[in-house]
């Protein structure tokens, strides 16, 4: 095999729509299900309805176990390979939960098509790394997030007219079309972006010794469970949304397009954030955004402003709040981790975001399961994540300013 690099031929304008679509992957194979949850509970698993949800659990820790092994594989034998599998992986799991006639056999296709989705979400970026640095770099990514946050935006819309053409099965034929179409994509037009020769060699040992340094130091430990609870607060709303729209407020119907104007007002946050940062520091950011939601989320519980005739609108801007702070928080807090590891930093952030994801899923998954007709048990649940999470940045806060109290 020739170690040289292949010619790169591929315009800017095409290199980042290619790399938004890759990325748009794992948002599309999210939210474009939550309108399908209510016909899989109700055809699947008619006596345990409330265990729907699990359908994005499963897939959220399919996709954090993957996160880890994805960014040293890539290191190992190339960017397109392991999109290649990764791409495989996931629409051979779509096509099994397709024709699946279980629950659990569901259940076990989106575990599986989580692993697969974890190649896009950690390569694209180690593609872009590889072909700019600096402010390019930095910019490049910038544009690929302005697409990316469209898809949240719409992937529930895309999903309702989906469903209604073909019933929730056909969400699955989506994803199948989806991944083909950027996989045929890549491989055609995209030259591979690392070089035989700067390949490093897929060593156990290595990735165990970087666990291990990453975990050893007080303030990553610490901004990683704040990511935990920050991306438990977004998994658990996600898990149950939908039911609290249908069941709640009987708006069901409506849940697609509230999602698309809620997910375009949270996108700007991640814009705010670039423009705030500089001036006011990452962890003031963080804290100031946990506090807000705090005093929101109790408010909320304290007044019971979900109930009565502007119950559902008080509901509205709440979810909101909370995906705006995580447009403040998740950034910043991966940032933070990763300023004393950059000297291992693509295993760093494979072990933080795998540990964030899986952990995420650990916590929000069971709350999940146990939805009791009220959306107060996920304003309760966000509530407490909160409170952990600002303890978490209050002794943060400590660490930074005396280093020794470690």
């Amino acid at each position: 095999m020739s170690s040289s690099p292949e010619p790169f031929r591929m315009g800017r304008t095409e290199f980042v729509a290619l790399l938004a679509m890759m990325l748009a992957s794992v948002a599309f194979s999210i939210d474009s299900m939550l309108p399908a949850l209510p016909q899989i509970g109700a055809e699947l698993s008619p006596d345990a309805i409330e265990k729907a949800p699990l359908i994005l659990s499963t897939f959220l820790l399919g996709m954090g176990i993957g996160t880890f092994f994805t960014g040293p594989l890539s290191d190992a034998f190339g960017r397109k390979p392991v999109i290649l599998v990764s791409s495989a992986l996931f629409i051979l799991s779509a096509a099994v939960a397709y024709v699946s006639q279980s629950f659990e056999m569901v259940l076990i296709a989106r575990l599986v098509q989580g692993l697969g989705a974890a190649g896009p979400r950690v390569v694209t970026n180690a593609i872009v790394r590889d072909r700019f640095s600096g402010r390019q770099m930095a910019k490049i990514m910038s544009i690929i997030m302005m697409v990316f946050v469209l898809v949240p935006a719409l992937a529930p819309l895309l999903g309702s007219f989906i469903i209604g053409w073909s019933g929730w099965r056909g969400i699955f034929v989506a994803f199948i079309l989806f991944s083909a179409t950027f996989t045929i994509w890549m491989m055609i037009r995209l030259p591979e972006t690392l070089p035989v020769q700067n390949r490093r060699p897929l060593r156990l040992r290595l990735m165990g010794s970087a666990v291990r340094e990453v975990l050893s130091q007080p303030i990553v430990r610490l901004a990683i469970i704040a990511q935990m609870l920050v991306s438990s607060m977004i998994f658990l709303t996600l898990m149950l949304v939908q039911p609290i729209y249908d069941i709640v407020y009987g708006r069901g119907d409506e849940f697609p397009y509230w999602f698309f104007g809620i997910a375009i007002v949270a996108g700007s946050a991640s814009l705010l954030n670039a423009l705030l940062v500089e001036r006011f520091g990452m962890w003031r950011l963080i804290t100031t955004a946990v506090i807000v939601q705090i005093v929101f989320a109790g408010s909320f519980i304290i007044f019971d402003l979900g109930s009565g005739a502007n119950g559902f609108f008080f509901f509205l801007f709440w979810m909101t709040g909370i995906f705006f702070q995580a447009g403040f928080s998740i950034g910043n807090l991966n940032a933070i981790a990763m300023e004393p590891v950059g000297h291992i930093a693509g295993m760093a952030a494979s072990v933080i975001s795998a540990i964030a994801t899986v952990g995420a899923v650990i916590i929000s998954g069971p709350i999940g399961t146990r939805f009791n007709g009220s959306e107060q048990m996920l304003t309760i649940s966000v509530l407490a994540m909160a409170l952990l999470g600002l303890l978490c940045m209050l002794r943060m806060g400590r660490l930074m300013r005396d280093p020794a109290n470690s």
